[in-house]
């Protein structure tokens, strides 16, 4: 990788990161230890206790963590989203209470937008928020919602009426987890993880006027400056999966040895390899200039590039799992080598946040003008 690509510093973080990562095995020391380097809140401003950096270097952050086998998935979620939004378009309270909590690790924050019936499509969100005085009353269902156990709060994306036209628009509330009238229920996964999967239940959940975050007229575009980092770093995620599980490939085909030559010297092992690397490479190329888009507050062309370097990061990862597995042989499915788990766990980054055919469908309108079916 050259200066080109990524300046000294980020090298410097990169390997700075990559060591860490090696000596650290348990999640919850992970995350405590690397909020202590201030690796968790290196995207939040400086002035409420974060790096000071952007999604550029928490993205490099999560993949190198990931390349060691330690993603930490709350880190799309609660810097990557929730700071965000809070650090762009929350009020001074909100930044001063939330901000320094989420950049040191000692508070996390929760997401919450997909709904039971909604699926891919954000103008069905039914959860709505009615004004009650100064207050507003927010009522609704949301589903695979990640670490709401051990979230201090829910940003919940609700819709409320829009008095000029009547129509609903959405917004975002911070729900903390002890609100009466807001319930979890925790998701049977199949999926082996450490951040567990939640639907909640609003019924009628009372909040403060303080709790909406930014313009309510504002709401869309509030949104989607979360949902840009969160495609930004899922990428990050899939990437940083997909070299663990080809790292652990190349070692055992370069000392794997049948009829005399190590499995790694013939071309049907190693050029697959090869081809996994490529395309994890490329996608990390698509995720950088993502980044950079979207640091530089170019948030047109930062979504145009942060929905394909999530399209190409979840093909990638799952091509690279699926040839890491495949090379171990048997090997591939104990769990001496860590590799089964990742099967199941590499198909998430092509179906979350937003399915590979809806980011085609992205493309097909926004970037080549193509005409909609639905």
């Amino acid at each position: 990788m050259t200066t080109l690509i990524e300046p000294e510093e980020h090298q410097a973080l990169r390997k700075a990161v990559a060591a860490f990562a090696k000596s650290h095995h348990d999640p919850a020391t992970v995350w405590r230890d690397a909020a202590k380097l201030g690796y968790i809140g290196v995207n939040l401003p400086e002035a409420y206790g974060g790096g000071g950096g952007g999604i550029t270097e928490l993205s490099l952050v999560l993949e190198e963590l990931g390349t060691a086998g330690n993603p930490l998935l709350m880190m799309i979620v609660s810097p990557a989203i929730c700071g965000t939004v809070i650090a762009r378009f929350g009020t001074e309270a909100q930044k001063r209470e939330w901000l320094p909590a989420l950049a040191d690790g000692s508070r996390l924050m929760a997401f919450g937008i997909t709904e039971p019936d909604a699926g891919s499509n954000s103008h069905r969100i039914t959860t709505t928020a009615r004004r009650d005085g100064a207050d507003w009353l927010l009522t609704g269902r949301k589903v695979f919602v990640s670490g709401v156990d051990i979230a201090d709060a829910t940003l919940i994306v609700g819709r409320t009426e829009d008095a000029r036209t009547g129509r609903l628009k959405p917004c975002l509330f911070i729900v903390p987890r002890d609100a009466p009238g807001f319930t979890r229920r925790r998701i049977d996964m199949e999926l082996h993880s450490e951040e567990k999967q939640f639907e909640l239940v609003l019924d009628d959940v009372r909040l403060p006027a303080e709790a909406l975050v930014g313009d309510e007229d504002a709401g869309l575009l509030q949104l989607f400056a979360g949902l840009n980092p969160e495609r930004i770093m899922t990428a990050a995620f899939a990437i940083g999966m997909g070299r663990h599980a080809l790292a652990r490939a190349v070692d055992y085909a370069r000392e794997r040895t049948v009829w005399k030559v190590p499995i790694g010297a013939h071309q049907a092992v190693a050029h697959p390899l090869a081809q996994a690397h490529i395309e994890l490479e490329l996608a990390r190329l698509m995720m950088q200039k993502a980044a950079h888009l979207y640091d530089a507050g170019d948030d047109v062309g930062a979504g145009e590039a942060a929905n394909m370097a999530k399209y190409a990061a979840g093909e990638a990862c799952v091509k690279a799992v699926d040839q890491a597995v495949h090379t171990l042989g048997g090997n591939g499915l104990t769990r001496e080598f860590g590799l089964a788990r990742l099967i199941t766990a590499a198909r998430v980054a092509r179906i979350a946040p937003v399915s590979r055919e809806m980011i085609l469908n992205y493309v097909s309108h926004q970037t080549l003008g193509l005409p909609k079916s639905y």
